[in-house]
């Protein structure tokens, strides 16, 4: 069920949020916590999608605020999605315009969950210090996309300069399963010290420089990232040992090949992660990420090119 409200105000929403509930019965209980979406018009359906998948499995109430398209003065359209429409959560819609955009904070305020946990994401360009955002400095969680960016190398290494705890990046989540497949390719014998690591992948895609970057904090060997145009994501990792090198190569996106000295190839299936899947890794922690942390902003700055 969709429901449109024009020229409206965000304490007329809550209202509205509270009678559906009481007609509808639990609708808004059993919430974990509140999504807020700071999106472009262009990323409102797409970022709803993904935080609909993603209420599945974390419920929420989810409020998006976007700009309204063609407007200069202050004005606010809501619209309100549940049911069908909203997946697992509750959907607030806020459309703004004027004086009104530069103050979301207030905006999404009267509609946070009580005591409930606020976690902001930002599907498209990020701002330069999340939590020095005045929405982001609500938040326990905030979460980036850095390879949404215009410069995605450039955003990554602000990022990097501005960090706070409980700043995240969906690049990050996208490489959680590259971490545990080349841990637990390293845990096999010969136990040979990593000399050097390449990590090869699509040009603008920040998930290479963050592994690269773990890697390098966690095997304490020089690291270096290939940019190749025409690839999808991640597509070769390759760690340098005496013995000879671990290779995991997924050239198609879909299957990585595992290829060490002595031991048969190893095929194991690691398609690229989906937005869904990126944000339902986001949403399963909401202490800060110190890994993270320690990766931007002390691993990054030695990745070679």
């Amino acid at each position: 069920m969709i429901i449109d409200l024009p020229d409206t105000t965000t304490n007329a929403v809550n209202k509205r949020l509270v009678r559906l509930r009481d007609e509808g019965g639990a609708i808004a209980l059993g919430r974990v916590l509140t999504l807020v979406v700071i999106a472009r018009e262009s990323d409102v359906e797409t970022s709803i999608e993904a935080a609909n998948d993603a209420s599945r499995e974390h419920p929420c109430r989810v409020v998006v605020v976007a700009p309204a398209s063609r407007r200069t003065g202050a004005r606010l359209d809501a619209q309100i999605r549940v049911g069908g429409d909203a997946g697992a959560s509750e959907v607030v819609v806020l459309r703004t315009s004027g004086p009104l955009l530069e103050h979301a904070d207030t905006l999404v305020m009267p509609l946070l969950l009580p005591d409930a946990p606020i976690v902001v994401w930002w599907p498209g360009e990020p701002p330069a210090s999340p939590d020095d955002d005045p929405v982001g400095a609500m938040a326990q969680r905030r979460i980036t996309d850095s390879i949404t960016a215009k410069d995605p190398e450039a955003i990554l290494e602000v990022l990097a300069t501005t960090y706070g705890p409980g700043d995240s990046d969906l690049a990050w989540a996208r490489v959680t399963l590259w971490r545990g497949l080349i841990a637990a390719a390293l845990d096999q014998p010969p136990y040979d010290p990593v000399t050097s690591v390449t990590v090869e992948g699509q040009a603008k895609h920040t998930s290479l420089d963050l592994l690269a970057a773990w890697l390098g904090q966690k095997l304490r060997c020089p690291t270096s990232v290939v940019r190749r145009r025409g690839a999808e994501a991640i597509t070769r990792v390759t760690l340098e040992r005496k013995s000879g090198p671990i290779v995991l190569d997924r050239p198609d996106g879909r299957t990585v090949t595992i290829s060490q000295p002595g031991k048969p190839d190893r095929r194991v299936a690691l398609p690229i992660r989906t937005l869904s899947e990126a944000l339902i890794e986001e949403l399963r922690r909401l202490d800060p990420d110190e890994v993270y942390g320690e990766v931007l902003t002390k691993g990054l700055a030695k990745v070679g090119a």
